[in-house]
């Protein structure tokens, strides 16, 4: 497992939650990347690198397709709500 060398940004607020969603799952980011496209959103492992590091913002198509794949709300990974 490779360590962040970046500090985390203040793009977002969902990315340390999509991480934390995606390492309680198991799921490797390769994963998460491969369900992102069978759900129509085209992104790379530097954009969802970025992402989770809050250095890159979220559209509102990512959000909900990140809230459906990883079985969460979109009120929690906005951090406003518990995980269901």
């Amino acid at each position: 497992m490779r360590l962040r060398k970046q500090a985390l940004g203040n793009r977002n607020l969902v990315g340390a939650r999509v991480e934390m969603a995606r390492k309680s799952q198991g799921m490797k980011q390769k994963e998460l990347l491969a369900q992102l496209q069978v759900n129509g959103v085209d992104m790379n492992a530097s954009g969802l690198s970025k992402l989770e590091g809050q250095i890159r913002y979220v559209t509102d198509f990512e959000l909900a397709a990140l809230a459906n794949i990883l079985n969460v709300s979109v009120d929690w990974l906005l951090g406003r709500d518990s995980k269901d």
